[in-house]
């Protein structure tokens, strides 16, 4: 195997640019007779404009237009349309859901607190800002719902007239008489309601966006997205007009967790105002309005009750989710909500289960999928039924956990809900997990801690994520200098694709790995492509990499027995080199490659050049797991959370690039922990005020805020893909959050704390001291 082969632990080729200065992100990039855009924003939740003008902001210094609801409509533009409905997801609704999009511009209504009421486009940034501030605009403030609790209360002020009891879309899944049996008859039963706070994705590059029109009635979009692809078919709906009227392209993109799954307002404004104005229009969010503006995640009440019969076995499980779709169902909002009721069977043997699910639409900004897409709260919830259980019949947690464990031989496993698991061995990482946490040092540990006035907790918990959707194409082709390019439909930002998409190619067809290039992020260039979202590229993309792969090698022998002058039937494949079977006569694949473009002596049937095409579809996903381990330290003054020490084993069934595996491991992770301890979107109750909109306000983890993390990977290939690789980039956002918050429970268990809310801040934890003392 070379040090580039599969398997190794390959620095990102990439990274010497990005660190260096020399990536190139939307912002980076400006286009000749480049105009800017500044986007006002409605400071009300709910209500009507009554009065908009302007004409002194039109007047002012170097704008170019000032553009509104009014305008949008009169062009007739529409609605930003999901990528996916509930029904496409199997939910039976018994009619579509109301309101399946949202414009772009709001007009004669606002529904939640910083929903675009004007453009401004200028020459530049500042003379945008500037102008906007003569905007003249009146509201007729109306009654408004921030959280699901309020808009599903009777009589609650509806988001949208045609949705009674602003309910969105409502539907079931499992079997509903199995699971009220298996509770009926239950030796115990456990309860709990885990609400699960509102974040904010946070990436580093904030969105951007540049929309430009040409003679031909052609818009180009530069902007910072996950999909180009995806961004393109939005556009059609919005613009009523056919995909090759659009081209999308993405260059560099500093993260995106699923936050830049899909079509945003912004990159629909600056598309059409470049139409109206003739001018390639620029928008760069800033952090305060990404805060504001950008999709949300989680924000989920989910409500479970789980019987045990007398020997502590799952018998039945039953869940509500009710999921705060905000103002608007939009991008692939409803799957987050869908995904959570999916996943509850988590690790463990459950005979039945039965969940129902509300969207529900508020007075907040929209929601979407988030690393993890609804698997941490279902995680969650089951992971604290099963604490719950344990401090309510006296069984060791641990134990109670083993022995309703899914069995390694009991593969594949089909679970009461959707989703059948292929491969897994739970228990042996579990029990790794433990030995690397060295859960039996605990003892001295927490000793040492009390010591120095801190109480020390920590807790275990298997998980499972649902990953890989949907079907991928991947093409490779040669050019006449031998050097080989990869085009991807997936796209990375930030996941490493350029090193480890060059690895699986470098070993396959036997080309050097320096000699490889990844081109992505242009719908013109790059035929088709579905984007990078829930842990797919590597089954998705790299499975019909090699598809494409054996294809080129397949033209490759073709090719090769006319050169050689030789049957097809008689040429080998290996390592690089093509040969006749049983003799040294050979020819490299890159000279292969070379000749395979000579303008003559070709024979006609083998085309020109040597390129090919592979697609690979899931069905079904790839169910990655683990177990996670957390200790943590209290201060009981302050209610001050450390985390102590971190362990994790994780199954990713074949680690293309372990040096890549881990840093998204610990990437996750540190987005679990900050849900579970710090990240919190907060809107006011009473006016849809949005409280967090600065740095100053919604707390992010730091580096010194986590312990040097602990991973060790229990890797048994999955078995429904060639490469047998499961998903990689959600594990820790899904275990960290429950192993967390049930370490604080554990420490705080000697004072009587039996329950904590997320995010678990010095406040929260600190307070829940105080009524526990109290009582």
């Amino acid at each position: 195997m070379t040090k580039f082969g599969i398997g190794q632990p390959v620095r990102r080729s990439e990274d010497p640019r990005f660190l260096t200065g020399n990536g190139r992100y939307t912002d980076d990039i400006t286009v000749p007779g480049q105009a800017y855009g500044f986007v006002l924003r409605s400071p009300h939740a709910h209500a009507d404009i009554t009065r908009l003008n302007v004409q002194a902001a039109a007047a002012a210094p170097g704008v170019v237009a000032v553009l509104t609801g009014a305008d949008y409509a009169a062009d007739r533009l529409g609605a930003i349309p999901p990528t996916y409905i509930p029904q496409a997801l199997g939910a039976d609704l018994g009619a579509p859901p109301p309101r399946v999009g949202m414009p772009a511009m709001a007009h004669g209504r606002v529904r939640h607190v910083g929903a675009p009421v004007a453009l401004v486009v200028a020459e530049t940034s500042a003379q945008a800002k500037d102008a906007a501030e003569l905007v003249e605009i009146d509201y007729a403030p109306l009654p408004m719902v921030a959280s699901v609790a309020d808009a599903l209360a009777p009589g609650a002020p509806l988001v949208w007239d045609e949705a009674p009891g602003n309910l969105c879309f409502v539907t079931a899944m499992g079997n509903k008489a199995a699971a009220d049996a298996a509770l009926a008859r239950a030796h115990h039963v456990a309860r709990r309601t885990i609400a699960n706070n509102r974040i904010s994705a946070n990436p580093i590059e904030p969105r951007s966006a540049i929309g430009a029109y040409d003679a031909d009635g052609r818009y180009t979009l530069i902007t910072a997205t996950q999909g180009p692809h995806r961004i393109r078919g939005q556009l059609t709906a919005a613009f009523g007009l056919p995909e090759n009227r659009f081209r999308v392209i993405a260059r560099d993109v500093g993260g995106g967790f699923g936050m830049k799954g899909s079509l945003y307002p912004e990159e629909v404004l600056v598309l059409w105002a470049g139409r109206r104005t003739g001018r390639a229009v620029k928008w760069i969010a800033e952090r305060g309005e990404s805060l504001l503006a950008d999709s949300h995640a989680r924000d989920v009440v989910m409500t479970g009750e789980m019987g045990f019969d007398a020997d502590g076995r799952i018998l039945g499980l039953r869940v509500r989710v009710q999921t705060n779709l905000g103002a608007y169902l939009t991008s692939a909002g409803a799957v987050p909500a869908l995904i959570s009721a999916a996943i509850t069977s988590n690790a463990y043997a459950i005979p039945a289960i039965h969940a129902a699910i509300e969207g529900v639409f508020t007075h907040t900004g929209f929601t979407c999928p988030y690393r993890g897409a609804g698997m941490p709260e279902g995680v969650y919830l089951v992971e604290a039924l099963i604490e719950q259980a344990a401090a309510e019949t006296g069984r060791d947690r641990l134990e109670l956990r083993r022995r309703n464990l899914i069995a390694s031989d009991a593969m594949p496993y089909k679970t009461p809900l959707i989703h059948t698991y292929d491969s897994g061995e739970f228990a042996q990482a579990m029990a790794k997990a433990l030995a690397l946490a060295d859960w039996d040092g605990f003892d001295r540990r927490k000793a040492e801690s009390a010591r120095r006035g801190l109480l020390r907790g920590r807790a275990a918990n298997p998980y499972v994520e649902i990953a890989a959707v949907a079907n991928e194409r991947m093409d490779v082709r040669f050019d006449p200098s031998g050097t080989v390019t990869i085009v991807a439909g997936t796209f990375s930002h930030g996941q490493g694709h350029e090193t480890v998409f060059a690895q699986l190619v470098s070993e396959w067809l036997g080309v050097p790995f320096e000699h490889i290039r990844l081109l992505q992020g242009d719908t013109d260039t790059v035929a088709f492509g579905r984007g990078t979202f829930a842990s797919r590229s590597a089954m998705l993309g790299g499975n019909a990499l090699r598809f494409a792969c054996d294809a080129v090698i397949e033209k490759g022998k073709k090719f090769a027995a006319h050169f050689l002058e030789a049957a097809e039937p008689d040429i080998e494949f290996a390592d690089g080199t093509f040969r006749i079977a049983g003799t040294d006569k050979t020819i490299g694949i890159v000279d292969v490659a070379r000749r395979a473009y000579a303008p003559v002596g070709l024979p006609g049937e083998l085309g020109i050049g040597l390129e090919a095409s592979g697609a690979f579809g899931a069905e079904p996903p790839n169910f990655p797991n683990g177990c996670h381990v957390a200790e943590v330290e209290v201060d009981p003054d302050t209610g001050q959370v450390a985390l102590a020490r971190y362990a994790v084993v994780d199954d990713v069934g074949r680690a293309l690039n372990p040096l890549l595996v881990e840093g998204q491991i610990h990437g996750a992770i540190a987005q679990g922990a900050g849900q579970a301890l710090m990240e919190h979107v907060i809107y006011d109750r009473e006016t849809g005020q949005h409280l967090t909109a600065s740095f100053q306000d919604y707390a992010m983890p730091r580096a010194d805020d986590l312990p040097p993390l602990l991973v060790e990977h229990h890797d048994v290939p999955c078995k429904t893909n060639p490469l047998g690789v499961k998903g990689v980039g959600e594990g820790g956002s899904v275990g960290a959050p429950p192993a967390i918050i049930h370490a604080i429970l554990d420490a705080l268990a000697p004072l009587g704390v039996k329950r904590i809310e997320m995010p678990a801040s010095p406040q929260t934890v600190w307070r829940a001291i105080q009524e526990a003392r109290a009582r």
